[in-house]
């Protein structure tokens, strides 16, 4: 779920004007797929995502909302700002933060918070059916529950392709990499988490348009990111199957 709508940076500068704003419904597998490692994971995320372009640049800001049968697990938000420098180039600011309760616990924890500052470059196909964006940020997290203040560094890749008849298709996601130290042993380790996203649009197929409404899947890749319960292990992947429904921004 996680930023693939700054992949429309470039078509924003395009169209000026337009902006969107959509919601998303993922059932997660991942419990299912790694029991032993991931019992705790949450089986549906809410996404709410909206990105607004202006003369000076564009915001950016999306909120994942997890969910267990019994009511909500947590909540983590990003929010995004850039302004245009020259051509693609921009820059960028961001916070990103949040909070998260055990399954079997009524007692929750916080997200570690964090500030990224640093260089955009932002890329389109003369059709703007394809783009990328490439951030590399300065990222200082800050003291936190159980956590130290330290600085760090991340480096993002964005994009988003429409192919197919009409646009039907869409392929979007990101990948971050980034350097980060764990509470439990004081560690540090590089760590990479990417999402990428497949929908069929059927706002696009002739005789349904105007709905708003896509279907499709997520997973996420990552290894480091997830601290697993059991094991030693460091790679994860979990799949989603999900329905979107993108809307004028109402914002």
């Amino acid at each position: 779920m996680k930023k693939y709508l700054l992949s429309l940076i470039v078509l924003a500068a395009a169209l000026s004007t337009s902006a969107q704003v959509n919601i998303q419904l993922h059932y997660d597998f991942g419990r299912l797929m790694n029991p032993h490692s991931e019992s705790d994971r949450q089986q549906v995320t809410a996404t709410i995502e909206q990105y607004r372009p202006d003369r000076l640049g564009n915001t950016f800001w999306f909120v994942d909302f997890d969910f267990y049968s019994k009511g909500m697990k947590g909540a983590y938000i990003e929010f995004a700002r850039e302004f245009n420098i020259w051509r693609g180039l921009a820059g960028h600011i961001e916070y990103d933060g949040g909070l998260t309760t055990g399954h079997r616990s009524e007692y929750g924890s916080q997200f570690q918070h964090a500030l990224l500052v640093g260089p955009a470059w932002n890329f389109a196909s003369k059709d703007y059916r394809r783009t990328l964006s490439v951030q590399a940020m300065y990222k200082q997290y800050f003291e936190g529950q159980n956590d130290k203040a330290y600085p760090s560094f991340q480096l993002t890749g964005v994009w988003h392709v429409d192919f197919g008849r009409n646009d039907m298709f869409t392929f979007n996601g990101f990948v971050d990499l980034w350097r980060d130290r764990r509470a439990s042993d004081g560690k540090i380790r590089l760590t990479v988490c990417s999402e990428p996203q497949l929908w069929f649009n059927l706002d696009k197929v002739e005789g349904v348009s105007g709905t708003g409404l896509s279907f499709g899947t997520e997973v996420e890749l990552s290894n480091n990111f997830i601290v697993p319960a059991k094991g030693n292990r460091t790679f994860f992947c979990n799949p989603t199957l999900a329905i979107k429904w993108t809307m004028a921004n109402p914002f």
